[in-house]
């Protein structure tokens, strides 16, 4: 306390911060608290059937679709982030001003709404293609909407990972290739996955850019080229609706919890990886 008599100013500061900290943990924990209390009650067998159904509202379905589009949207836009970023970090020459454009681009790209995202994919895949609503032109979109996400935060690993590792691994007489593979990109791997940790919670609760990609019907699709309506948009539809709010509730449930746990393992994933 004789440091903050000294100085007032730094009382002020850890007051605000104190106060910031409490607010955000109060609204936190009473939109979670709300969410739990208005959607366990609601929760029953019926919402899990296979097939959905006016009568049953099963939310499986989209359960399904909402893991399989994760799944395809990261096999698009992970393995072009991380070549991309790869290519500005150690490839590209310093001071390059292409190399400045392209990170001015990505952080506005990173701003936009999704729902220009999903006007995008609505122009491309929908009407330029000729595909229609499909769950292949969902996953695109979702992939063009994470990449700049992924590409800056893969970005920022690399240029965190000491040159002395590359120093010593071209000293040693391996080239460039094989020191990016090899000594750069394992020791980046944490500040990765905390992109793609990111990215997959911003595609789990995605609806705008689906909406107008992927489509709302309730159901698992044949193929990629057939329409679905992931968990987020399910959501959406029965509160749209009005006529299903206690199983929008319940899904909402389901929908948070599919988060935290998605978040979690690859919390666990990335220590593991940085152990090994």
């Amino acid at each position: 306390m004789k440091a903050y008599r000294r100085n007032p100013f730094s009382f002020l500061l850890l007051v605000l911060v104190l106060i910031a900290t409490g607010i955000t943990v109060f609204i936190l924990t009473t939109i979670i608290g709300y969410i739990l209390i208005m959607g366990i009650p609601n929760i029953s067998p019926e919402l899990f059937a296979w097939k959905y159904t006016s009568d049953n509202v099963s939310m499986l379905p989209a359960i399904i679709n909402t893991i399989g589009i994760t799944l395809l949207s990261l096999l698009i836009a992970v393995p072009l982030g991380v070549f991309s970023a790869i290519y500005l970090v150690e490839y590209a020459k310093r001071g390059n001003k292409l190399v400045s454009i392209i990170r001015i681009t990505a952080e506005t790209l990173s701003g936009i709404p999704s729902i220009v995202y999903g006007l995008f994919g609505f122009l491309l895949f929908v009407i330029a293609f000729g595909w229609g609503l499909t769950f292949l032109g969902g996953a695109l979109t979702l992939s063009i909407m994470i990449l700049p996400l992924i590409m800056r935060t893969t970005e920022e690993a690399l240029l965190a990972v000491p040159d002395a590792y590359r120093e010593g691994s071209f000293a040693l007489g391996a080239g460039r290739l094989r020191t990016v593979f090899q000594i750069v990109l394992p020791s980046a791997i944490p500040g990765i996955l905390a992109g793609v940790i990111l990215g997959i919670g911003r595609i789990v609760g995605e609806t705008a850019a689906l909406i107008f990609s992927a489509g709302t019907i309730a159901g698992i699709p044949n193929t990629v080229m057939d329409s679905g309506r992931t968990l987020a948009v399910h959501m959406y539809a029965l509160l749209s609706e009005g006529l299903y709010m206690k199983q929008a509730y319940a899904t909402a449930v389901v929908l948070l919890l599919m988060v935290v746990g998605i978040n979690a393992l690859s919390a666990a994933i990335a220590k593991m990886l940085a152990r090994g």
